[in-house]
């Protein structure tokens, strides 16, 4: 039996149904909203996963092209690995739910959410979380929900809850915020340097609407839920061990943990602390317990001290920030390179500008097709002093690396003013915590270096919360490695001096209040503030200049229909000019060009080709051409590549001609002028009249051509003026009886 229910949001109606598909999962619904429509399924293994000391789960978000309407651009005609989009859409739904499992679950568990129908207008990400909530809610798996999700968007000066793809390109803010019944669990926004009012009201706004979601669920679990399975609880610790570890310990670990430095030389003492404990107890005790009572009581000193005493591991206080240095160019051939170091987090980030041939093409159910602004984020072993495999990026790579592109695209300008794609890529080269907004500081370094016109740089900072029993906590500013690990959220905060430009909130507690958020949003400000001044202390404006290693680009306009005859029979043309001026030529549907090339000499010929092979014949200018087809009563004259005209035998030559054979033959080159253009578009040449015009008998193209001369004028008139003046020349005149031209002078 199938259950559904129902509710209006934002004057679309959202349906979750459950018991129509899929029914072998332990738990599946399908959530419509518009003509968006997912099926969500969730499956437990049905034993704990040996070996792991995290929750096991995987969230797989699975875009369908059917559901939009396209066939995959890729050679095979199918779905490949999961789209950048589709990646961010999976941690976007695994992040508010995985605080919500129970401590010690270890049994695997994988929610699949597909995307079945796309209407182009609502995001089907917020729809995702639901579903897994609703899912996981109504099966048999250990699970703390509902979870509620909303879009809120600000257009106008007004919010817009749930807003449509037409309506957030008009949006100066793009947030999402999920939570439970009692608490924020997690954030994620983009914006246009909103201000941290507008942010708190956003969230406010929000949560109301993700309550009556939660309370749809509920109306669904009473119908529809399944009771829950019992489970065996892993990885925790062991009462007894852990007071046989605190008393071997003794006070030797408060100094082990805070020793008043940044990661490195307290690792050595820490290190040798776990040894000892392991070699000690792992006689009679099982070594994963003992190493768990170990990791449990570290965590429990550390979070303490840090709440009672406010002193951080490295000896900062809360509001603190580790010491910054910035650096431009110290890569003498990028197009612009910028170091930003903070403690021991170290990032370069590398700008190159190409063509706008170069945009991403994107095979995505979303209704963006291309993407000329990209920023990609690389985490090696080395980074952290491991080894490890080198690979394509992971989800965490892929999620970081979207965050600085959306933390700096309010700040990059606009096709019309930069005609350029835009790469970032920040290679970590030292980690100890927040190296996504330290890619999106090095970013605005980069940028500016590359004499990218950036509206203003944009610095982030990473606030982090800890919190203990009886509702005492502290946020931290500028949060370490250790502290993001054993801490309680994971706060980003990304912006310029005007506002936030990017959000990203993880937690690991079931939620946080809007005191909280308040607090850490006022704390990053502070921060935000202090980053800025040393970027701009290094850096206070984008160069002038593009590097001279650098793409120029010139850009011009083209007649709509002249478009065909620039990119050729099957790109035969375009492809041509390319490879003989070593340029890049992008042309768009509006007749807009845009040339590129390191090279303006190149440039300059790529310009000339393409203004040759779109420029129309004006009456009384002057062409060199190539004669292409005799006939008995003329020549048929190219002046232009694929526009002919008629040279009468009237009026090939200053004297009288028997044949036109005996002046002209196929293949030579003469200079013309065009003396009637009629209402069909037929051209009338004269090779008399230019002539009488002093141009040498076979000028070569380029010497009297309409590229190196400007057209017939009399009078005193400058060459931007095409009409002919004065009296008419000799033959410029329509057909009668007496000039020997027959009616029709066309085959």
């Amino acid at each position: 039996m199938s259950y559904a229910v129902s509710m209006e949001v934002a004057g679309r109606t959202l349906t979750i149904e459950t018991g129509k598909l899929a029914n072998q999962a332990n738990g599946s619904v399908t959530v419509r909203y518009g003509d968006t429509l997912l099926l969500v399924t969730a499956c437990v293994a049905p034993t704990a996963r040996e070996g792991v000391d995290f929750l096991p789960l995987t969230i797989d978000y699975e875009e369908r092209l059917y559901a939009a309407g396209k066939i995959p651009g890729s050679f095979f005609r199918r779905e490949g690995r999961p789209s950048q989009e589709g990646t961010l859409a999976a941690r976007l739904t695994d992040r508010p739910l995985r605080p919500l499992f129970p401590k010690g679950f270890r049994n695997e568990i994988q929610v699949v959410i597909t995307v079945l129908s796309a209407d182009q207008e609502n995001d089907p990400d917020i729809l995702g979380i639901i579903g897994a909530s609703s899912a996981l809610c109504l099966s048999d798996i250990p699970f703390e929900g509902p979870v509620g999700a909303t879009r809120l968007g600000y257009v106008d000066g007004a919010f817009v809850v749930n807003p449509t793809f037409p309506q957030l390109g008009n949006s100066k803010l793009d947030l999402v915020v999920a939570g439970t019944r009692d608490a924020i669990a997690m954030v994620e926004a983009g914006a246009s340097e909103v201000s941290e009012e507008i942010v708190l009201e956003a969230l406010r706004r929000g949560q109301e609407i993700n309550q009556e979601i939660i309370s749809l669920q509920e109306e669904l679990i009473g119908l529809a839920g399944k009771p829950k399975t019992a489970f065996t609880v892993n990885g925790q610790a062991d009462e007894g061990i852990l007071s046989k570890v605190a008393s071997l310990l003794g006070d030797r670990l408060y100094p082990a943990i805070f020793t008043h430095r940044e990661k490195g030389e307290e690792d050595d003492t820490m290190r040798a602390l776990r040894a000892e404990v392991t070699d000690r107890l792992g006689r009679d005790h099982p070594p994963k317990e003992v190493a768990a009572a170990f990791e449990t009581l570290v965590k429990k000193e550390l979070r303490s001290r840090i709440v009672q005493g406010s002193l951080r591991p490295d000896g900062r206080r809360p509001t603190e920030i580790r010491p910054i240095s910035c650096e431009v160019s110290i890569l003498p051939r990028a197009h612009g390179s910028g170091l930003f170091t903070r403690g021991m987090t170290q990032v370069i980030t590398i700008a190159t500008l190409g063509s706008m041939a170069e945009t991403q093409k994107l095979d995505t159910i979303g209704p963006e097709e291309t993407r000329r602004y990209m920023h990609h984020y690389n985490f090696p072993g080395y980074s952290v002093g491991e080894v490890r495999r080198t690979g394509g990026p992971g989800r965490r790579e892929i999620g970081h690396g979207a965050l600085a592109e959306r933390a700096l695209l309010p700040v990059v300008p606009g096709e019309a003013e930069f005609p350029y794609t835009i790469r970032l890529v920040s290679e970590v080269i030292g980690s100890n915590g927040s190296t996504s907004m330290a890619s999106i500081c090095g970013s605005s370094l980069a940028l500016m270096d590359a004499g990218v016109p950036i509206r203003a740089p944009v610095a982030g900072v990473a606030m982090g919360l800890v919190m203990v029993e009886g509702g005492q906590y502290v946020v931290l500013t500028d949060i370490q490695g250790v502290e993001d690990a054993l801490g309680d959220m994971d706060f980003k905060v990304a912006g310029t001096t005007q506002g936030i430009t990017a959000l990203q909130m993880d937690i690991k507690v079931k939620g946080i209040t809007y005191r909280i958020m308040e607090e850490a949003l006022r704390q990053a400000l502070e921060a935000r503030l202090f980053v800025l001044g040393k970027i701009r202390d290094t850096m206070a404006q984008p160069r002038p200049d593009l590097s001279p290693y650098a793409p120029r680009m010139l850009r011009i306009t083209i007649p709509v229909g002249k478009i065909g005859a620039v990119i050729g029979p099957g790109g035969k043309t375009i492809r041509s000019i390319i490879e003989e001026t070593k340029t890049t030529i992008n042309v768009d549907n509006d007749g807009t060009v845009t040339i590129g090339s390191t090279s303006p000499e190149a440039a300059k010929r790529a310009v000339e080709r393409i203004e040759m092979l779109t420029r129309e014949a004006v009456v009384g200018a002057i062409y060199t051409g190539k004669v292409v087809r005799l006939m008995n009563f003329g020549a048929f004259v190219e002046i232009l590549p694929g526009k002919d005209g008629l040279v009468h035998i009237s009026e090939i030559s200053e004297e009288r001609v028997g044949a036109v054979e005996d002046v002209v033959k196929v293949g030579d080159e003469i200079t013309v002028m065009v003396t009637e253009i009629d209402a069909m578009g037929r051209i009338n040449l004269s090779r008399r009249a230019a002539l009488l015009q002093g141009v040498p008998r076979g000028a070569g193209p380029g010497e009297g051509s309409a590229a190196g001369r400007p057209p017939f004028n009399r009078g005193g008139q400058g060459p931007e003026d095409d009409r002919p003046r004065g009296p008419r020349p000799p033959g410029n005149r329509p057909f009668s009886p007496g000039n020997r031209r027959p009616p029709s002078s066309r085959p």
